[in-house]
């Protein structure tokens, strides 16, 4: 199961292109709300419903955790303590940690890009402290996290997620059925 992270002022694009994607690869995925109503709201005020909120989400079947950035999004993520802990989890866990556009700022902060390769929003470096920056990469993978650059990577980034959880011929049957040419 991957789970996404879903604060009111989430990016739209960086949480459904990644969502849709994965589902079309047949991973299952949850849209998850950190703010405990199950109504959410991007910051282009796209009303979106979530699958389940916070409290109902299990480590146990978790492969992989997504943050979509905005800065809305990535701000309410940072106030839920719990979703704080639930992102450090899964990392000491050895789930996969994704993250885009501001939000790998939250792994920064967490303590969890320290001496790894990473990409944010250009413009963002200074918040990724310790983080060895990919300037100019638009999707990084170090072992078990990988970041996006920004709204751009959307579909790169939901691609890179289905090659790691399912295998690059997964990945291309999706990338050309959408006929993904970049």
């Amino acid at each position: 199961m991957v789970y996404i992270l879903l604060g009111n002022g989430f990016e739209t694009v960086e949480a459904l292109a990644p969502c849709d994607v994965l589902r079309r690869a047949g991973v299952e995925v949850a849209l998850v709300t950190v703010n405990g109503d199950k109504s959410v709201v991007s910051g282009q005020n796209i009303t979106v419903q979530a699958d389940l909120t916070l409290d109902q989400v299990s480590l146990d079947n978790m492969e992989m955790l997504v943050l979509p950035g905005g800065l809305g999004g990535v701000h309410n993520i940072l106030s839920s303590i719990d979703a704080q802990v639930m992102i450090h989890n899964a990392a000491t866990e050895g789930k996969y940690v994704c993250a885009i556009c501001a939000a790998p700022t939250i792994l920064a902060q967490l303590g969890l890009l320290d001496r790894r390769s990473a990409t944010v929003y250009p413009g963002m470096e200074e918040q990724m402290f310790s983080a060895v920056m990919m300037k100019g990469a638009h999707v990084v993978e170090d072992g078990r996290i990988i970041t996006a650059e920004a709204a751009g990577s959307s579909f790169e980034f939901g691609l890179k997620l289905i090659e790691v959880l399912r295998g690059k011929e997964a990945s291309d049957k999706v990338k050309n059925g959408i006929h993904y040419h970049y």
